[in-house]
């Protein structure tokens, strides 16, 4: 076997990974990044989201902090609102019903601004999510659910210049490279082994991050775990997610930690591919305008209330309702009065859809669809809009429905203004919130809760964090600020002299 030898290995290579390695880097040590997937398939799950952070943040001037070149014209047209550590508390807290570790909560919620603005440092460009956090309504775009800015080119952009910035602070990264177990000695974790075209070899370092990712591409642990059914939900990012870096911790005593049933899941494109892929670009099949839709089951009939909340605050747990369904997916149906707001991935080529210019073609088209169930369906919830009370879809307006078993609560139309859409989709997963124990200096435990020497974590494979569901942004947040927090104390530990 041949011997290496750094002060600090990270295992993975997303944004938590890139941050974990650039951090330590920065407190002198000398960093190793494994990257399980290809060169052009790198970035795990990161690259496959849109790259928004939810952050703290006071309104518009911390937001020109952010985004320097907005024009006047953006200024003036545009009400940023504000986000407070308090809000982002009570979101936190309310979406994962209170569960959330509060000393790992504290930490993400207190440096969430500092981690954004030094990620920025490193040349990352972001823009405000005008059409996707914020509608224009009455002249103005009013920004809604804690979320502002986005970084140029979403999550390619954000890993293309994370990646850029780690090279240009000299860190090695090594492709195709599988990491299978951790090196113990009398001190603790001294490293790793790979298997590199099936060849084994040792690679020795004072430290390891484990930034890997959760389990959601392995489909034998999410039936195991998440239950019946989860072996057919498509996974939304990378294929390489299969939990190694769980299971070699487990194997060396780490104490499970967090939500192992739950995960974040939400609506995805009927006839999507199997897993995400990145070799022509990642392709976005999320489906993610359904507060503005109803959507009907195969038996014809609403499941759940479209417009309960935010968006940010329901799409990572309708993933789960939805296959629960017959043939584990629904129809999202849209009115004429909202296509011209149906965010851009219902207009990608990829997409499983039928119309109409009446409701009865409309459903004639639903493939698998009870017909006669759906059309009453539409018609019993088109007589239950509480129609004096305004439309607004840049504030929990209270249009909703009176009478039905499952209400709407908000943004209630309806369906009467042809040309109709509906759009077919099933479940797809994201990333799991199961995975091990750390400390609030994002040192992995044991099952005694002392910390395992040398071992660090951060990202996705972290529990304890999010629970049934999570605020939207707050997954590339957490991987930022544990990342940088976990790469910070192992480089602390590995060079402590």
């Amino acid at each position: 076997m041949k011997l290496s030898s750094y002060d600090v290995i990270v295992v993975g290579a997303g944004n938590a990974a890139l941050c974990a390695a650039m951090s330590a880097q920065e407190n002198g040590a000398k960093v190793l990044v494994l990257e399980r997937a290809p060169k052009e398939q790198r970035g795990g799950n990161s690259a496959f989201t849109s790259g928004n952070f939810r952050f703290v943040h006071n309104g518009l001037e911390d937001v020109k902090k952010f985004v320097p070149d907005l024009t006047q014209q953006e200024i003036e047209s545009s009400d940023f609102g504000q986000y407070t550590a308090d809000q982002f508390f009570d979101d936190l807290g309310r979406t994962t019903e209170y569960r959330s570790d509060p000393d790992l909560a504290e930490i993400l919620i207190r440096r969430s601004t500092d981690t954004v603005n030094w990620i920025r440092q490193k040349g990352l460009r972001f823009v405000p999510l005008y059409g996707v956090q914020a509608h224009k309504h009455e002249g103005k775009f009013k920004f809604w659910g804690g979320l502002v800015v986005t970084p140029v080119g979403g999550g390619m952009g954000l890993i293309n210049h994370e990646y850029k910035a780690a090279e240009k602070q000299g860190i090695d990264i090594r492709y195709n490279t599988r990491v299978t177990s951790l090196i113990c000695g009398a001190d603790g974790v001294e490293g790793v082994r790979v298997t590199v075209k099936r060849v084994e070899e040792e690679i020795r370092a004072h430290a390891v991050v484990l930034a890997c990712g959760g389990f959601e591409a392995n489909r034998e642990w999410r039936t195991r775990y998440l239950g019946p059914g989860w072996d057919l939900a498509k996974v939304r990012g990378t294929r390489y997610n299969t939990g190694d870096g769980i299971r070699m911790a487990l194997d060396i005593g780490a104490m499970p930690y967090g939500n192992w049933s739950g995960a974040h899941a939400c609506d995805w494109d009927l006839h999507a591919p199997d897993f995400g892929c990145l070799v022509n670009g990642p392709v976005n099949h999320g489906k993610h305008s359904y507060p503005l839709s109803i959507m009907i089951n195969n038996n014809g009939l609403r499941f759940v209330d479209e417009a309960a909340d935010i968006r940010n605050f329901t799409y990572a747990k309708y993933g789960r309702v939805i296959l629960a369904q017959p043939g584990q997916c629904c129809w999202q149906i849209f009115d004429g009065k909202v296509l011209d707001k149906l965010r851009e991935t219902y207009r990608i080529k990829q997409v499983t859809k039928v119309t109409g210019n009446t409701i009865e073609e409309l459903v004639s088209k639903l493939e698998g669809v009870d017909k006669v169930q759906a059309l009453k369906t539409i018609k019993e919830f088109n007589a239950s809009i509480k129609k004096e009370v305004p439309y607004d879809p840049n504030v929990l307006d209270g249009r909703g429905t009176a009478g039905l078993t499952i209400p709407k609560s908000n943004w209630a139309l309806a369906m009467d203004t042809p040309p109709f859409e509906a759009y077919g989709v099933t479940c797809g997963i994201t990333f799991t919130f199961g995975g091990v124990k750390i400390t609030t200096k994002a040192e992995v435990v044991d099952t005694e809760e002392e910390p395992i020497p040398g071992l660090y974590a951060a990202g996705e494979m972290v529990g304890g964090i999010f629970y049934f569901n999570y605020p939207g942004g707050s997954g590339l947040m957490n991987g930022a600020v544990f990342g940088r927090l976990a790469g910070e104390s192992a480089a602390r530990y590995a060079v402590k002299g």
